[in-house]
């Protein structure tokens, strides 16, 4: 069943990172255009990524020994608002700090972790998952990749597709089965680490309807992988996933993909009141403070060692249904209103964003999945 979601809040020392992160972005992002900003965790600069870096705020939830700077959950949520916010270009370093990380600290071997979380915290390795494949829609255990054993290690053979930064990643997490058929569905999947440039990798980018190139297909032809590839326990890789995507599906990124619209917005509203705004205006706040809160208190179940992963299913649903209305409704008002002039930026984000907003309840799960998952952990199916 799910649990009540108590709110949380933003410790002291934790919310004084806020000031340092803000002043530092005011300064590395001063400039940059709204339709850029849009962007935001689909923006790929590893530059930046390695300034974080520099600063320690890269594997702010990992461990001394390995880099990190063994802080809690409420730190990275902290720097990941301030990043969202404003709409810095995260997208190089951001599955790796969130998701991949944090997973090999949890299952992977010593000398995983040894070697790759200290490359995580210096932005010198970038992670892509390896979760879709062709033909199988969003129906994830019906993975048909295969890793099967040979000698020491594995060969890999297979598709991925729609994986964020393929093309730019150093290594990809995989969920591949390693016994079994599809029709075990849950039973035989593990995940498994590999390198991007080994021989018999293939990356396609693909082109979204905005021009972006962020998603890619991976496909794998006899990969060799090495006895070390294998996270974690061989079959357990569906349990696995579903611990990780708690960190994928409750963060901030599931409420901020059209924060820079809304700031569009309300520079219009400052700059030209008018009464017939001021319902809309505070639509979008008091939902947005509403969803924060959700997303918060998950972080404090994650803070506590929980796997709220039905929780976090709720939180990315309701945030992904929030960020595609967010450009349906300033649209909506901006044509009821033709005679004000309006700046070029904010036409320009809300064009970007109307195009590229049906895919946010997509990643991450589609909202048919998630749905599904809630209803399980209400006891309605």
């Amino acid at each position: 069943m799910i649990e009540v979601l108590d709110p949380a809040v933003i410790p002291a020392a934790d919310q004084a990172l806020r000031g340092e992160v803000r002043a530092f972005l005011d300064q590395a992002l001063a400039g940059l255009a709204p339709e850029t900003r849009a962007r935001s965790w689909m923006g790929f600069d590893a530059d930046f990524s390695r300034a974080l870096a520099e600063r320690g705020w890269l594997g702010l939830t990992l461990p001394h020994a390995y880099g990190g700077a063994e802080r809690g959950h409420f730190a990275r949520f902290v720097l990941s608002e301030e990043l969202l916010a404003a709409g810095a270009p995260v997208s190089a370093h951001w599955i790796a700090d969130r998701q991949s990380g944090p997973l090999i600290l949890k299952y992977g071997s010593e000398t995983q972790r040894a070697f790759y979380l200290p490359r995580i915290c210096r932005a010198e390795a970038f992670f892509c998952i390896g979760m879709s494949e062709p033909d199988s829609g969003s129906d994830l255990a019906s993975i048909r990749s295969r890793a099967r054993p040979e000698g020491a290690g594995w060969i890999l053979d297979g598709a991925k597709t729609w994986t964020t930064n393929a093309q730019h990643a150093h290594y990809m997490i995989a969920l591949v089965r390693t016994h079994g058929s599809a029709a075990d569905r849950h039973a035989g999947l593990s995940q498994v680490i590999v390198d991007l440039k080994a021989p018999g990798v293939t990356i396609r980018p693909i082109q979204d309807i905005a021009g972006d190139a962020h998603f890619a297909e991976v496909f794998f032809d006899g990969v060799r992988l090495g006895p070390d590839a294998l996270i974690g326990a061989e079959g357990q890789g569906w349990a696995q996933v579903n611990a990780e995507l708690a960190f994928e599906r409750s963060g901030p990124e599931r409420l901020y993909s059209s924060i820079a619209l809304v700031q569009c917005w309300l520079d219009l509203c400052r700059a030209a009141p008018d009464p017939a705004n001021d319902a809309l205006t505070g639509k979008l706040l008091t939902q947005l403070a509403t969803l924060r809160a959700l997303s918060l208190a998950v972080a404090g179940r994650l803070a506590r060692g929980e796997s709220p992963a039905i929780e976090a299913a709720l939180v990315k649903d309701l945030g992904t249904e929030f960020e595609q209305r967010v450009p349906a409704w300033i649209g909506d008002a901006l044509g009821a209103r033709p005679e004000v002039a309006l700046d070029g930026s904010l036409w320009r984000t809300l064009a970007y964003l109307d195009q590229v907003s049906p895919t946010f309840s997509l990643r991450g799960g589609t909202r048919e999945i998630l749905r599904g998952i809630i209803a399980c952990g209400l006891d309605l199916r």
